[in-house]
């Protein structure tokens, strides 16, 4: 981040703790948005992001017995997977915009407070594509949330050392929630009541919010860039469209005809973004290295991990006959592992880089992918064992470098802007590798262990193409 941001930033939270007026002096002024609440606005915020990320990650075990309530279909299976990030990828931008610009409390508590309702909607879904609806509004309640969590973290801690410390404990969350979401579903009777208490638990928090945190803005002026997000939601559905009915053939015109329509909406949005007075994103930001590494580390850590470990757990019930309790547990090895080193990354800062870390974590993925080659077919869970340990490091890794390089490769003033570039990048790359994985699984023409052993090499291919960028863009 540039000097000057830091020390201006620096000089506003001094003022803040200055002493206050005599008491001949006129009444004090307001608190002004320098003297956050630092401690109190980790703990909400990350509280919040575990709970989006357990709603995000509850489906994973949960997805057979969810597919079979709601009468799904194998070829729409990764619809009800892809609803969040979909959600999230399309509005991600917009919500960090939208927070810069009218109040980051105001944006994080709207999104915290429709994210209860929207997963208690998700509970009470009866088809596949209520259940989708909903959890497309999820993801849209959660953009709203995490792009402004960020940006709440960089005013309340406007010093470089606390800043890596409050977004080393906010990634670290981002871990746990993807790890306790699977053992929450597992452990409760049904997906529906484990919507339900999630849903219970993003009112709460949304409820503590007006006492806890303290407003902050940074206004461009000028509308929102809905053209934009409509471009760019539009776009992406249509390449989930593309990847899911993939499984089928590659070389038909189904699958041609949306891949086309991606193309042509992404070309649409970077016209609409070049010509718009506040665009969702500054095209101009992918100059910077390190926001083109932030980009690519977000896009291939979606493509590569995420894509593969959202539908490993129901790999793992349909080939090993594991319950979905026991399948939790399993996952918990990977999940917590990434949790624990991401909460510990942070004394990695100054001997390591983030964009190094970024070049680490993503071949700690590709070694334990090819480490797990064959489990699956052999029958034994322990064949994994080595590959979810190594790939937790990796996640950990990952999960604690991405949201540091995304407010460092941009100015603090556009501190949500960063943050929800970096994620976007990262739920696009989770739409297309979710419907990439399953369509990969499910067309091998062959058992589910073989299309299983496809889709780690392809992952496997990601996260090492992953690496290569992340390492040239840091240079």
């Amino acid at each position: 981040m540039p000097r000057f941001n830091e020390r201006t930033l620096s000089a506003v939270a001094d003022r803040s703790r200055r002493p206050a007026p005599a008491p001949s002096a006129p009444p004090a002024a307001p608190i002004p948005e320098a003297a956050a609440r630092p401690r109190a606005t980790l703990a909400l915020t990350s509280a919040a992001t575990a709970v989006a990320l357990m709603t995000y990650t509850a489906p994973m075990v949960t997805l057979p017995d969810t597919a079979a309530a709601l009468h799904t279909p194998l070829s729409a299976q990764a619809w009800l997977l892809n609803g969040t990030p979909l959600g999230l990828a399309a509005l991600l931008l917009v919500a960090g915009s939208l927070a810069d610009d009218y109040g980051r409390r105001r944006i994080f508590l709207a999104g915290t407070l429709a994210l209860g309702v929207t997963t208690a909607a998700g509970a009470l879904a009866t088809s596949t594509w209520v259940f989708t609806l909903a959890r497309i509004a999820q993801g849209a309640a959660s953009a709203a949330l995490l792009a402004s969590s960020l940006g709440l973290l960089v005013h309340a801690f406007p010093t470089a050392r606390g800043r890596l410390h409050a977004t080393g404990v906010w990634g670290a969350f981002v871990s746990g929630g993807i790890a306790v979401g699977p053992l929450i579903a597992g452990a409760l009777p049904s997906f529906r009541v484990a919507y339900g208490v999630l849903g219970v638990a993003a009112l709460v928090l949304a409820a503590l919010g007006p006492r806890v945190l303290t407003e902050s803005r940074a206004p461009r002026g000028g509308r929102p860039d809905l053209a934009g997000a409509v471009t760019f939601g539009l776009a992406l559905v249509a390449l989930v469209a593309a990847l899911t009915l993939g499984r089928d053939g590659w070389l038909r015109a189904a699958v041609a005809w949306p891949a086309a329509a991606t193309v042509v909406l992404l070309g649409a949005f970077v016209l609409v973004e070049r010509r718009t007075a506040k665009p969702m994103i500054d095209l101009a930001l992918f100059r910077s290295p390190r926001f083109l590494a932030s980009s690519a580390g977000g896009l291939f850590t979606g493509l590569a991990v995420i894509g593969l470990f959202s539908f490993l757990p129901t790999l793992l019930q349909q080939s090993l006959g594991m319950s979905a309790m026991n399948t939790a547990w399993l996952f918990l090895l990977w999940s917590g592992l990434s949790f624990a080193v991401a909460l510990q990354a942070k004394r990695l800062a100054g001997r390591v880089p983030p964009r190094h870390q970024l070049v680490i974590g993503f071949v700690l993925h590709t070694v334990a992918v090819v480490t797990m080659l064959g489990a699956l077919g052999s029958g034994s869970w322990e064949r994994l064992l080595p590959g979810l340990l190594l790939g937790g490091v990796g996640s950990g890794l990952l999960n604690a470098a991405l949201p540091l390089l995304a407010v460092e490769s941009v100015p603090a003033a556009r501190a949500a802007m960063g943050s929800g570039a970096q994620q976007t990048f990262r739920y696009v790359g989770s739409c297309a590798g979710v419907a990439l994985t399953i369509a990969l699984v499910t067309s091998s023409g062959g058992s589910l262990a073989h299309g299983a052993n496809v889709a780690m090499v392809v992952s496997a291919g990601l996260a090492g193409t992953g690496a290569l960028l992340s390492g040239m863009a840091s240079r």
